[in-house]
């Protein structure tokens, strides 16, 4: 089984301090194989910004893949968000704004989802799906794994506008084999599969909400712990309120049923 840390919506600029090092504790106790950052590592896209998170990453010591998220463009600098919207973030976090990672039991890949032009909703391209298809169908024993900021899906009752091509996205990657897709973007925790037409195979969204920043929308900050294998995910989800500490909130277990996935209920 393979063990993965899901991050997300760090905002470093609008960050609480006093979670910093009980994160990075907790990181080091749990020993992922893996952590994932999935965007909005920065709360304006300002050079400092950009040094912190990269500052909070070196001290993970284990591989870290991170993609951007809206907020690492920047919002009130017109011209460089026109012209040269990653610059920041290529030459303080990573040049490589969709990178992958790999190993004997899972392969995970970053999509950027930032619309430079839109700043919030995001989009997501024909030509990115067909290249994580491509590389899914490499590796095709191994447990698969979507990196990207905004989500695919919205649950029930979010008034924000989803990003351009995320329903048809969603269709293609589980077609050819994404067994689960991480993202954030909205602060709120969630985890299940995602909706499909009868026949047709499902994916796990896995949302974080905010590792750390003090934009709360009524949750507490919270990160996510998977264990993975191919016909099983396990998702601790890991919560910080008042009190400074990373604490087990909830687990999650879902096996796979045919071309689905199932929430195994508790006992089972």
């Amino acid at each position: 089984m393979s063990r993965l840390l899901h991050l997300s919506d760090l905002h470093f600029g609008r960050t609480r301090m006093d979670l910093v090092a009980p994160l990075l504790k907790r990181i080091e106790e749990l020993a992922p194989d893996l952590v994932v950052v999935s965007g909005d590592l920065t709360q304006r896209a300002r050079r400092h910004q950009f040094r912190e998170a990269k500052s909070f990453i070196d001290r993970i010591r284990v591989p870290v893949l991170t993609v951007p998220g809206n907020h690492d463009v920047p919002l009130d600098e017109f011209w460089v968000r026109l012209l040269r919207p990653f610059s920041r973030y290529r030459k303080i976090v990573n040049r490589d704004l969709e990178p992958g990672w790999s190993d004997d039991e899972m392969e995970v890949v970053g999509v950027n989802t930032v619309n430079p032009l839109a700043w919030q909703s995001g989009r997501i391209h024909s030509h990115t799906v067909r290249r994580v298809c491509d590389a899914f169908d490499a590796r095709p024993h191994k447990v698969r794994v979507v990196a990207l900021h905004h989500p695919l899906e919205h649950a029930p009752g979010v008034d924000k506008k989803l990003m351009r091509g995320a329903t048809k996205a969603a269709g293609a990657m589980a077609e050819c084999g994404a067994d689960v897709v991480l993202c954030g973007h909205l602060h709120s925790w969630r985890a299940g599969p995602m909706k499909a037409e009868a026949g047709e195979a499902e994916t796990l969204l896995v949302q974080a909400g905010t590792g750390l920043s003090t934009r709360l929308r009524g949750e507490e900050n919270d990160f996510n712990l998977l264990t993975l294998d191919p016909d099983h995910v396990r998702i601790d989800r890991y919560v910080a309120g008042a009190t400074p500490t990373f604490k087990l909130a909830s687990s999650h277990a879902f096996v796979r049923q045919g071309r689905g996935w199932r929430e195994e209920a508790a006992g089972d």
